[in-house]
Protein backbone atom coordinates (compact mmCIF):
# COMPACT_ATOMS: atom_id res chain seq x y z
CA UNK A 1 0.00 0.00 0.00
CA UNK A 2 2.71 2.00 0.49
CA UNK A 3 4.58 1.68 -2.71
CA UNK A 4 0.81 2.43 -4.68
CA UNK A 5 0.75 6.10 -2.63
CA UNK A 6 4.08 6.66 -3.23
CA UNK A 7 3.47 6.25 -7.28
CA UNK A 8 0.37 8.01 -6.21
CA UNK A 9 1.83 10.94 -5.15
CA UNK A 10 4.81 11.14 -7.99
CA UNK A 11 4.55 14.42 -10.55
CA UNK A 12 2.90 14.17 -13.73
CA UNK A 13 5.25 15.39 -16.28
CA UNK A 14 4.41 17.85 -19.34
CA UNK A 15 6.89 18.34 -22.40
CA UNK A 16 6.76 20.89 -24.98
CA UNK A 17 9.45 22.08 -27.63
CA UNK A 18 9.12 25.66 -26.47
CA UNK A 19 6.26 27.40 -24.22
CA UNK A 20 3.06 26.62 -25.20
CA UNK A 21 2.43 23.61 -23.58
CA UNK A 22 2.27 25.56 -20.29
CA UNK A 23 -1.82 26.32 -21.75
CA UNK A 24 -1.72 22.43 -20.96
CA UNK A 25 -0.05 22.69 -17.36
CA UNK A 26 -2.64 25.57 -16.46
CA UNK A 27 -5.05 23.28 -17.73
CA UNK A 28 -3.88 20.12 -15.93
CA UNK A 29 -3.82 22.29 -12.49
CA UNK A 30 -7.34 23.61 -12.94
CA UNK A 31 -8.95 20.32 -13.06
CA UNK A 32 -5.91 18.16 -10.62
CA UNK A 33 -5.04 21.14 -7.99
CA UNK A 34 -3.51 18.23 -6.10
CA UNK A 35 -1.10 17.10 -8.80
CA UNK A 36 2.88 17.90 -8.45
CA UNK A 37 3.34 18.98 -12.12
CA UNK A 38 7.29 19.06 -13.56
CA UNK A 39 7.29 20.83 -16.87
CA UNK A 40 10.05 20.83 -19.35
CA UNK A 41 10.32 22.90 -22.40
CA UNK A 42 13.12 22.31 -24.86
CA UNK A 43 13.57 26.14 -25.22
CA UNK A 44 17.35 25.12 -26.51
CA UNK A 45 16.22 23.02 -29.63
CA UNK A 46 12.55 24.96 -30.63
CA UNK A 47 11.08 24.46 -32.79
CA UNK A 48 10.46 20.94 -34.03
CA UNK A 49 8.18 21.30 -36.36
CA UNK A 50 11.76 21.81 -39.33
CA UNK A 51 13.14 18.79 -38.13
CA UNK A 52 12.89 15.42 -39.54
CA UNK A 53 10.95 12.86 -38.00
CA UNK A 54 13.86 10.69 -36.79
CA UNK A 55 15.02 14.07 -34.99
CA UNK A 56 11.80 14.27 -32.91
CA UNK A 57 11.42 10.90 -32.11
CA UNK A 58 15.09 11.17 -30.46
CA UNK A 59 14.45 14.53 -29.10
CA UNK A 60 11.03 13.49 -27.58
CA UNK A 61 12.53 10.24 -26.25
CA UNK A 62 15.17 12.02 -24.41
CA UNK A 63 12.41 14.57 -23.02
CA UNK A 64 10.47 11.21 -21.79
CA UNK A 65 13.91 9.95 -20.23
CA UNK A 66 14.76 13.42 -18.62
CA UNK A 67 10.79 13.07 -17.07
CA UNK A 68 11.61 10.02 -15.94
CA UNK A 69 14.49 10.76 -13.62
CA UNK A 70 12.00 13.34 -11.92
CA UNK A 71 10.00 10.16 -11.54
CA UNK A 72 6.84 10.97 -13.00
CA UNK A 73 4.09 8.98 -12.80
CA UNK A 74 2.39 9.81 -16.32
CA UNK A 75 3.42 12.21 -19.22
CA UNK A 76 1.89 14.59 -21.36
CA UNK A 77 3.43 14.90 -24.79
CA UNK A 78 1.69 19.02 -25.02
CA UNK A 79 3.77 19.51 -28.43
CA UNK A 80 1.65 18.99 -31.64
CA UNK A 81 4.50 17.95 -33.47
CA UNK A 82 6.15 15.19 -31.14
CA UNK A 83 2.47 14.20 -30.72
CA UNK A 84 2.25 13.64 -34.46
CA UNK A 85 5.09 12.38 -35.50
CA UNK A 86 6.67 10.56 -31.91
CA UNK A 87 3.38 9.43 -29.41
CA UNK A 88 3.22 5.87 -30.79
CA UNK A 89 7.08 5.70 -30.64
CA UNK A 90 7.03 6.85 -27.25
CA UNK A 91 4.54 4.09 -26.32
CA UNK A 92 6.49 1.29 -27.72
CA UNK A 93 9.21 2.03 -26.01
CA UNK A 94 8.08 3.26 -22.25
CA UNK A 95 5.60 1.93 -19.82
CA UNK A 96 4.16 4.43 -18.29
CA UNK A 97 1.09 6.29 -19.34
CA UNK A 98 2.07 8.74 -22.72
CA UNK A 99 -0.49 10.61 -23.98
CA UNK A 100 -0.62 13.42 -26.38
CA UNK A 101 -2.69 16.60 -27.59
CA UNK A 102 -3.67 15.44 -30.89
CA UNK A 103 -5.92 12.62 -30.16
CA UNK A 104 -7.43 14.58 -27.18
CA UNK A 105 -8.74 17.27 -29.04
CA UNK A 106 -9.95 14.97 -32.42
CA UNK A 107 -12.07 12.96 -29.81
CA UNK A 108 -13.55 15.71 -28.35
CA UNK A 109 -14.73 17.52 -32.55
CA UNK A 110 -16.38 14.05 -33.09
CA UNK A 111 -18.16 14.34 -29.83
CA UNK A 112 -19.51 17.43 -30.75
CA UNK A 113 -19.43 18.42 -34.80
CA UNK A 114 -22.50 17.84 -36.79
CA UNK A 115 -20.16 17.62 -39.92
CA UNK A 116 -17.86 20.28 -40.95
CA UNK A 117 -14.42 20.50 -38.89
CA UNK A 118 -11.90 23.10 -39.04
CA UNK A 119 -8.40 22.51 -38.09
CA UNK A 120 -5.49 25.80 -37.58
CA UNK A 121 -2.55 25.05 -36.22
CA UNK A 122 1.37 25.91 -37.04
CA UNK A 123 2.43 25.39 -40.66
CA UNK A 124 4.27 21.99 -39.62
CA UNK A 125 1.22 20.70 -37.54
CA UNK A 126 -0.86 21.31 -40.96
CA UNK A 127 1.35 19.46 -43.23
CA UNK A 128 1.64 16.48 -40.67
CA UNK A 129 -1.99 15.85 -41.78
CA UNK A 130 -1.73 14.52 -38.07
CA UNK A 131 -5.42 15.80 -37.34
CA UNK A 132 -6.65 15.47 -40.71
CA UNK A 133 -5.21 11.15 -40.38
CA UNK A 134 -6.83 11.09 -36.91
CA UNK A 135 -10.48 12.19 -37.81
CA UNK A 136 -11.06 10.82 -41.42
CA UNK A 137 -9.56 7.40 -39.26
CA UNK A 138 -12.44 7.79 -36.96
CA UNK A 139 -14.91 9.07 -39.29
CA UNK A 140 -14.92 9.15 -42.96
CA UNK A 141 -17.86 11.20 -43.12
CA UNK A 142 -16.57 14.08 -41.86
CA UNK A 143 -15.83 17.53 -43.75
CA UNK A 144 -12.71 18.32 -42.81
CA UNK A 145 -10.57 22.14 -43.57
CA UNK A 146 -7.25 23.21 -42.64
CA UNK A 147 -5.61 26.11 -42.05
CA UNK A 148 -2.06 27.42 -40.93
CA UNK A 149 -2.10 30.08 -39.21
CA UNK A 150 1.83 31.22 -38.87
CA UNK A 151 1.14 35.01 -37.12
CA UNK A 152 -0.71 33.74 -34.21
CA UNK A 153 2.33 32.01 -32.49
CA UNK A 154 4.05 36.32 -32.34
CA UNK A 155 0.95 37.61 -31.51
CA UNK A 156 0.49 35.81 -28.10
CA UNK A 157 4.20 36.09 -27.52
CA UNK A 158 3.89 39.68 -27.98
CA UNK A 159 1.11 39.61 -25.94
CA UNK A 160 -0.91 40.84 -28.52
CA UNK A 161 -3.92 38.69 -27.61
CA UNK A 162 -6.87 41.19 -28.40
CA UNK A 163 -7.26 44.67 -30.35
CA UNK A 164 -7.62 45.52 -33.92
CA UNK A 165 -4.35 43.67 -35.07
CA UNK A 166 -5.73 40.34 -33.47
CA UNK A 167 -9.17 40.64 -34.71
CA UNK A 168 -7.40 41.68 -38.56
CA UNK A 169 -4.95 38.69 -37.88
CA UNK A 170 -7.66 36.37 -37.09
CA UNK A 171 -10.40 37.32 -39.90
CA UNK A 172 -8.06 37.08 -42.54
CA UNK A 173 -6.92 33.20 -41.48
CA UNK A 174 -10.67 31.93 -40.50
CA UNK A 175 -12.63 34.19 -43.36
CA UNK A 176 -12.75 31.25 -45.41
CA UNK A 177 -14.24 28.67 -42.32
CA UNK A 178 -17.14 31.01 -41.95
CA UNK A 179 -18.03 31.21 -45.73
CA UNK A 180 -17.59 27.01 -45.35
CA UNK A 181 -20.14 27.23 -42.19
CA UNK A 182 -17.94 24.94 -40.10
CA UNK A 183 -19.55 24.36 -36.87
CA UNK A 184 -16.47 23.10 -35.11
CA UNK A 185 -12.27 24.45 -34.73
CA UNK A 186 -9.96 22.78 -33.42
CA UNK A 187 -7.16 24.69 -31.92
CA UNK A 188 -4.16 22.65 -33.22
CA UNK A 189 -1.60 24.37 -31.02
CA UNK A 190 -0.60 25.04 -27.25
CA UNK A 191 -0.75 28.81 -27.89
CA UNK A 192 -4.07 29.15 -29.70
CA UNK A 193 -5.86 28.94 -26.39
CA UNK A 194 -4.85 32.77 -25.19
CA UNK A 195 -6.93 33.75 -28.54
CA UNK A 196 -9.92 31.82 -27.73
CA UNK A 197 -11.95 34.51 -26.84
CA UNK A 198 -11.37 36.65 -29.96
CA UNK A 199 -11.60 33.37 -32.57
CA UNK A 200 -15.25 32.74 -30.61
CA UNK A 201 -16.20 36.30 -31.03
CA UNK A 202 -15.22 36.12 -35.05
CA UNK A 203 -16.69 32.36 -35.97
CA UNK A 204 -19.91 32.50 -33.47
CA UNK A 205 -21.78 29.35 -32.34
CA UNK A 206 -18.67 27.10 -33.84
CA UNK A 207 -17.75 24.94 -30.97
CA UNK A 208 -13.91 25.42 -29.89
CA UNK A 209 -12.12 22.05 -28.94
CA UNK A 210 -8.96 23.74 -27.05
CA UNK A 211 -6.73 20.42 -27.34
CA UNK A 212 -4.92 21.53 -24.18
CA UNK A 213 -8.22 21.56 -21.93
CA UNK A 214 -8.89 17.89 -24.05
CA UNK A 215 -5.38 16.47 -23.27
CA UNK A 216 -5.82 17.62 -19.26
CA UNK A 217 -8.96 16.00 -19.11
CA UNK A 218 -7.75 13.22 -20.98
CA UNK A 219 -4.85 13.46 -18.50
CA UNK A 220 -7.07 12.94 -15.31
CA UNK A 221 -9.29 9.86 -17.10
CA UNK A 222 -6.13 7.93 -17.58
CA UNK A 223 -5.11 8.47 -13.90
CA UNK A 224 -8.53 7.71 -12.70
CA UNK A 225 -8.22 4.44 -14.38
CA UNK A 226 -5.15 3.16 -13.22
CA UNK A 227 -5.88 4.78 -9.44
CA UNK A 228 -3.14 7.24 -9.86
CA UNK A 229 -5.19 10.59 -8.71
CA UNK A 230 -3.20 11.73 -6.35
CA UNK A 231 -4.51 11.89 -2.85
CA UNK A 232 -3.19 15.41 -1.17
CA UNK A 233 -5.81 17.79 -0.47
CA UNK A 234 -3.33 20.43 -0.55
CA UNK A 235 -2.44 22.65 -3.92
CA UNK A 236 0.17 20.51 -5.43
CA UNK A 237 3.85 21.71 -6.45
CA UNK A 238 5.47 22.80 -10.15
CA UNK A 239 8.45 22.17 -11.24
CA UNK A 240 10.14 23.76 -14.53
CA UNK A 241 12.86 22.95 -16.12
CA UNK A 242 14.20 24.40 -19.67
CA UNK A 243 16.99 23.56 -21.98
CA UNK A 244 18.08 27.50 -22.78
CA UNK A 245 17.23 31.17 -22.05
CA UNK A 246 15.47 31.46 -18.64
CA UNK A 247 14.87 35.04 -18.62
CA UNK A 248 12.35 35.20 -21.75
CA UNK A 249 10.40 31.54 -20.30
CA UNK A 250 9.95 32.92 -17.11
CA UNK A 251 8.13 36.57 -18.80
CA UNK A 252 6.20 34.40 -21.05
CA UNK A 253 4.95 32.01 -18.09
CA UNK A 254 4.08 34.71 -16.02
CA UNK A 255 1.99 35.89 -19.36
CA UNK A 256 0.44 32.17 -20.42
CA UNK A 257 -0.51 31.59 -16.29
CA UNK A 258 -0.89 34.94 -15.19
CA UNK A 259 1.27 34.23 -12.35
CA UNK A 260 4.76 34.68 -11.30
CA UNK A 261 6.74 31.19 -11.37
CA UNK A 262 9.68 30.14 -9.49
CA UNK A 263 12.95 30.97 -11.51
CA UNK A 264 13.36 27.62 -13.94
CA UNK A 265 15.90 24.97 -13.90
CA UNK A 266 18.38 24.67 -17.03
CA UNK A 267 18.80 20.82 -17.87
CA UNK A 268 20.62 19.31 -20.60
CA UNK A 269 18.62 16.17 -22.25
Amino acid sequence: MNNFNNIRNQPIGVFDSGIGGLTVLAEIERLMPGENIIYFGDTARVPYGNKTSATVKKFSVENVLFLLEERVKMVVVACNTSSALALDYLNNIFRIPIIGVIESGVNKALAVTSGKIGIIGTKATIESRAYQRNIAKKNKKIKIFSKSCPLFVPLVEEGLVNGEITKKTIQMYLESFKKKKIDTIILGCTHYPLLKEEIAKYLQKVNIVDSAQEVASHAKDVLGHFKLISGKKAKGNNKFCISDEPKNFTNFAKLFLKRNIPEPKIVNV
